[in-house]
């Protein structure tokens, strides 16, 4: 693939000799394990911002995997776009840098980390346009929406002061299956979504075990709402950081990136 995010490329090399564990003291407490519960439900973070796990079946097998969900209004809570190719950072990074409470990754991006389909940051646009296959973050100063380009298309002219635009749109407008093949290729995954209240939401699946037809599958029949649902850059670009109030999420990103999305409380 083109993308640098797609993977990362490794090697190993064994030591001669393998170290010995050290061995727990003989009166050590037996250690015991919390299981995450199958669903948190959702847990207030701040006005009009909800926190949700979920542990589930992503319809192979009894693999499970962990999901971390956001749900966020978005008259309460600005979004932004934040860009530099020059200087790619993890999720982790980003978040640091820019102090936002809420962090994530964005699109696909080059081996060069330009990113390769439109992307505006503070007015200004990058990049070019993907067709009628992506869909679009679109941020105004009065909304934020979550477009497919073949119904909602995007016109150079309009007012925008962020956006990202990713593929495939896993749910189409109306909650209509998106993405009805299965390539049989599990990664982890980003996706934003938007429900019928015209709530964002933040999907994060780390473990990469969901394929993108599963995931597609799983969200519409899940009880979200979903109106529309569009894939982010996942693999090894996949990172959420949240901190805010109480609330702590971290999911690290494997590889830099040059875009993340950004969310705070409005003021």
């Amino acid at each position: 693939m083109l993308l640098l995010a797609a993977g990362l490329a490794c090697g190993f090399q064994p030591a001669a000799t393998l170290p010995t564990a050290t061995r727990p003291p003989a009166t050590a407490p037996p250690v015991t394990f919390t299981p995450l519960p199958p669903d948190s439900g959702w847990l207030e973070v701040a006005p009009g911002l909800e926190q949700r796990t979920l542990r589930a079946p992503n319809g192979a097998g009894d693999v499970i995997e962990t999901i971390t969900l956001l749900r966020v209004d978005p008259a309460a809570h600005r979004f932004d776009v934040q860009y530099a190719p020059q200087s790619p950072r993890t999720v982790q990074e980003w978040a640091a840098d820019t102090g936002a409470a809420i962090t994530l990754n964005a699109g696909y991006f080059s081996p060069e980390y330009t990113v390769t389909g439109l992307l505006v940051s503070d007015g200004v646009s990058y990049g070019h346009s993907y067709g009628n296959f992506a869909g679009m973050l679109a941020i105004r100063e009065d909304s934020t929406q979550v477009r497919w380009l073949s119904k909602d298309p995007y016109n150079p002219t309009e007012p925008l002061r962020a956006a990202v635009q990713s593929f495939p749109v896993l749910i189409k407008p109306g909650g209509v299956l998106g993405f009805p093949q299965e390539d049989g290729l599990p990664a982890r995954r980003t996706v934003i979504a938007q429900d019928r209240a015209g709530r964002i939401l933040i999907v994060v699946c780390p473990n990469g075990t969901f394929t993108l037809f599963r995931l597609a599958k799983y969200l519409l029949q899940s009880d979200l709402e979903l109106d529309i649902a569009l894939n982010l850059d996942g693999g090894a670009s996949t990172g959420l950081s949240l901190a805010l109030n109480q609330a702590r999420i971290k999911i690290p990103s494997f590889a830099p990136v040059p875009a993340v999305i950004t969310i705070a409380p409005r003021k």
